[in-house]
């Protein structure tokens, strides 16, 4: 075999494996149901804090896990444990992205992506901004 099909054959082989993982990782969110059917597969679900529950984090029990209740996309309302320490202004957040597996009656989060409120809305915009219109000549 010649040089050069021997790079062709690795240019393809290279493309085939970026294809692939391509469309192994880029997944949508899933849902707590999903990520039940499936255990210890990992996904990635998005939802809101349960605020009518309590959040539970004691740093000086264990200062590496944090847990609380989140409601998915569907409604469907979950355990989830997160072994870390507990972010900062949590309870703020607006919307809750978690990456992790099920294992038996709860979610185990390896990571947390929050979405925290805008502090640039309507009802925080002071009187008069964007009232006034400029143009360039």
């Amino acid at each position: 075999m010649k040089t050069v099909h021997i790079i062709l054959i690795l240019i393809v082989v290279v493309a085939v494996a970026i294809v692939i993982s391509t469309f192994t990782d880029s997944g949508t969110y899933s849902t707590f149901s999903e990520a039940a059917s499936h255990s210890g597969k990992e996904f990635h679900i998005i939802g809101t804090l349960n605020q009518s529950k309590p959040l539970v984090y004691d740093p000086q029990t264990n200062a590496n896990e944090f847990s609380f209740h989140m409601f998915d996309e569907k409604g469907e309302e979950m355990r989830v444990i997160y072994r870390n320490a507990k972010p900062q202004d949590f309870e703020k957040s607006e919307k809750v992205v978690i990456i992790g597996s099920m294992h038996d009656d709860h979610f185990e989060a390896k990571s947390l992506l929050l979405k925290c409120p805008s502090k640039y809305n309507d009802q925080n915009r002071p009187e008069g901004f964007g009232e006034k219109t400029y143009t360039s000549d």
